[in-house]
């Protein structure tokens, strides 16, 4: 892809002067990414690009009147963390409206949290609480029940998704649905009581569309609002040390309106994550109209949108290709089977794509839908080979190695994510004690493959990058049960490697972001604690003392408050984000 090219020649032609501030780090434990156990002192930043790596005294020769110097106090500082795989534009739109259960230790406080949201929501508005936690994180080791929930809130209508595997909806909110005893969906149960009523619990069987089409009733947030949400969103995720991410699409999430207010803001320079995107096809066997039409309004490559900080670029197609061609990780149903004309389906979206040198994803979780895929993928490239085009699967839990070995010869790559945090104890009880690691993280390694790690946030896993780092450390899930052998475990040094430069290879950008070296990007974080040395169990609920993006300060934590930024108030005034913030780290 032309796209590194492109985007140095903005940042060269000075387009990033209204972010760049001169800026030295010094008296830091800089962790280069260049090489394991590689550290500086200080880092130098001119025109949001790093213009020296090296000793306080090399680094800070480079100062001049104006120079903003920041005394990083011995803290470890790293590259900025990238998300391979993260519905960051689709979680903007929603976020101020959702009460986040991420990183709550106990159901005690997380009822607790409900209660108070429902005070404080106005009438006609739906308390929701929308992924990225499960039962395991609790101390109760327990999900609410129905009746805990409807005594909790009685009176306004509430919506809480576990997983995609089930959805809790209390009478009020039943009632506001209009959900009846001839409620039906053709992939999920509305489940009736003795009385022949719903009891508001939604179960998908296998597929979610219960659970999409009932918290898409749920109400948005106004225009305004979306802004601020989205806003509030990045921020969120600079909080947590996140520079970069790559959106994966998603179900409900439609090329271009849904993509409007993310693009108007990234025109005004107000986003502070790098996003590139992939377009992911909405409509059950009309996916090749989609990507027809979507042929003649964008290009891979193409950096019209490449506003200052914010790499906000069209990457290319999926994680849905073909509706078909996707199969479903709810481990609480088995798998499923991919119907018979999967591949009469895929194959022309393929070839289209392929033509036009599109860049392309697929979701499949299962060796056995990687075995289909992988038939087709391969013989579009005996006709039209691949040369470099960039190609991932996404999840590939079981993906055996054979596989890998195709996915390699190929030129492809794999994008993990933690969802083994989340679900790995559902998946034991399904299948057994696993002694394979999954996905065979490893071994992709081993073989040179590559590989970006990320959360698949936010309605499964969470959106936390540090969770998803521990768990690829660890092997362990947010109930501390481990799934791997010794031998499967990343090193720190693995495992941050692969949020940052990993990731990086996923949106062609390997040679620009993921390491603090001299002509990088200048995206990097200071941590309030040193990650290769704390112990395991802290890794999980590190966040940002400092955040840079572009050589600009995006945010700032108690230790670094005064170079805090400005930001803007919650809308609106009763959103849980103003009460709770995001992600639980306390």
């Amino acid at each position: 892809m032309k796209r590194p090219m492109l985007a140095a020649a903005l940042l060269a032609a000075g387009l990033s002067q209204a972010y760049a501030t001169d800026m030295i780090i010094t008296n830091g434990k800089v962790a280069t990414m260049t090489r394991e156990g590689s550290y500086a002192q200080a880092v130098a930043i001119k025109n949001g690009l790093i213009t020296s790596v090296g000793s306080n005294a090399q680094v800070l020769k480079l100062k001049k009147p104006g120079t903003q110097v920041i005394d990083a106090g011995g803290r470890t500082v790293i590259p900025g963390l990238n998300d391979s795989h993260l519905h960051i534009i689709r979680e903007g739109l929603n976020y101020n409206a959702e009460l986040r259960w991420d990183g709550v230790t106990s159901l005690k406080r997380a009822m607790q949290m409900l209660r108070e949201q429902a005070a404080r929501t106005p009438d006609g508005a739906w308390i929701k609480v929308v992924g990225g936690f499960n039962e395991f994180q609790f101390e109760e080791k327990r999900l609410p029940t129905l009746e805990e929930i409807n005594e909790a809130v009685p009176d306004k209508p509430v919506f809480i998704l576990y997983l995609y595997g089930l959805g809790f909806v209390n009478r009020k909110g039943i009632e506001v649905l209009g959900y009846d005893k001839d409620t039906r969906y053709k992939d999920g149960e509305v489940e009736l009581g003795a009385d022949g009523k719903p009891t508001g619990l939604l179960v998908a069987k296998p597929n979610a569309m219960v659970l999409y089409s009932t918290l898409g009733k749920t109400g948005a947030l106004p225009r305004e609002q979306q802004l601020n949400s989205t806003i509030q969103y990045y921020h969120e995720m600079n909080r947590l040390g996140v520079t970069s991410a790559i959106d994966a699409g998603g179900g409900g999430q439609a090329y271009p309106d849904d993509y409007a207010v993310s693009l108007e803001l990234a025109k005004d320079g107000k986003l502070t994550v790098r996003t590139s995107y992939y377009l992911f096809a909405q409509k059950p066997g009309k996916e090749l109209e989609d990507y027809q039409r979507w042929l003649t309004m964008t290009k891979p490559g193409r950096n019209e949108h490449m506003f200052y900080a914010n790499g906000y670029l069209t990457e290319g197609a999926g994680e849905n290709l073909v509706r078909s061609a996707a199969d479903f990780e709810n481990f609480l149903e088995p798998r499923p089977e991919m119907p018979a004309q999967m591949e009469s389906e895929l194959e022309p979206v393929l070839r289209l794509l392929v033509k036009n040198r599109w860049p392309f994803r697929i979701h499949a979780t299962y060796g056995e839908s990687i075995e289909r895929d992988l038939a087709v993928i391969e013989k579009i490239n005996r006709e039209m080979p691949f040369n470099g085009l960039r190609w991932f699967f996404d999840h590939a839990e079981t993906i055996s190695d054979e596989q890998l070995a195709r996915v390699k010869k190929l030129g492809g790559g794999i994008a993990v994510q933690d969802r083994m945090y989340f679900q790995g104890e559902h998946y034991w009880q399904r299948y057994g004690a696993q002694t394979r690691q999954m996905p065979p993280i490893r071994k992709m390694l081993d073989m040179k493959m590559p590989v970006g790690l990320g959360t698949d946030g936010t309605r499964v896993s969470s959106y936390g990058p540090w969770p998803s780092i521990y768990w690829a450390v660890t092997g362990k899930t947010a109930g501390g049960m481990s799934m791997w052998q010794p031998k499967d475990r990343l090193t720190r040094y693995e495992a941050l490697k692969l949020m940052t430069q990993g990731s990086a290879w996923f949106s062609g950008e390997e040679k620009q972001k993921g390491q603090i070296a001299k002509g990088q990007y200048a995206d990097l974080v200071i941590l309030p604690k040193d990650y290769f040395s704390i112990p395991e169990a802290e890794i999980k609920t590190l966040e940002s003392a400092l955040t840079v993006v572009n050589g600009r300060i995006v945010h700032a934590g108690p230790d670094f408050a005064r170079y805090s930024p400005e930001l803007l108030p919650v809308q609106p005034e009763w959103s849980p984000v103003k009460a709770y913030g995001g992600y639980q780290n306390q």
